[in-house]
């Protein structure tokens, strides 16, 4: 039975269900369509990882996209002009983005439905991850039109080793499902139309176990993880704005 949540329609750019202790968050572009980074999406989905977290109903978590891709444009008509002022606001929307999803204290399921061309990092910091054959991995918002400051730079070179994931990033590389998982990058490549229904499974499984194990498993499996971008983010976040800023002068 699915649940109605208080937060359910908070947000535009997320679907919420529940069902028992498994919580599944599924990202699109506000009108039912696959992610586009957009104003909303970037103000939005760090308040949504909060209120996720704040719910001790949540056992499990899946986060995945919407229809063909998890997000492989953007919509920039929604952005102020970067000047310092307004940078201030994505610096901070920025660090709660990473550093709230790790705050989610349950166990975590990503499930890549497609090409993640933009802001993969965000179901790439799943404790698992299950990839459709059709995912694509690339950094198309960086480098060389933007430093790569908000969170790839770590998140990258974590999960393919500092030469591999200097290189992804700067050469605009792009990974394939079956080469993530040969990496270590996702843990499953599946069928398109059986990625969603295996991260259900394995959620179903993980529900049945004690709560307690699960929060405290999480917390072990995170810790490093939320210290590296608990260091990095801040210096790298401010470099992106400090060049993005001179850019548009």
């Amino acid at each position: 039975m699915t649940e109605l949540l208080e937060y359910s329609d908070r947000y535009s750019r997320a679907a919420l269900r529940r069902e028992g202790g498994v919580l599944e968050v599924r990202l699109h572009n506000g009108s039912g369509g696959s992610l586009v980074w957009d104003e909303p999406a970037h103000r939005e989905l760090p308040e949504l990882f909060a209120d996720v977290a704040h719910d001790a109903a949540n056992k499990v978590i899946i986060i995945a996209g919407t229809g063909a891709d998890f997000c492989s444009a953007q919509d920039s008509s929604g952005w102020p002009k970067l000047v310092p002022s307004t940078w201030d606001k994505l610096f901070t929307e920025g660090r709660h983005l990473l550093r709230n999803l790790l705050d989610i204290e349950v166990p975590v399921i990503g499930v890549v439905n497609g090409p993640a061309r933009w802001h993969a990092e965000i179901l790439l910091l799943s404790d698992v991850v299950l990839a459709s054959e059709t995912a694509v991995f690339q950094d198309v918002p960086h480098f060389p039109y933007a430093v790569p400051g908000d969170g790839v730079h770590t998140v990258w070179p974590l999960l393919l080793g500092p030469n591999r994931g200097r290189y992804f990033l700067l050469t605009n590389e792009e990974i394939g499902a079956e080469e993530a998982r040969q990496l270590g990058v996702v843990g499953e490549v599946l069928p398109a139309d059986r990625a969603l229904p295996r991260a259900w499974d394995l959620a179903r499984q993980l529900d049945r176990h004690d709560a307690l194990t699960l929060k405290y498993t999480r917390l072990a499996l995170t810790h490093r993880l939320k210290r590296a971008i608990l260091e990095d983010l801040p210096y790298g976040l401010a470099l992106e704005g400090l060049a993005g800023i001179g850019i548009s002068q």
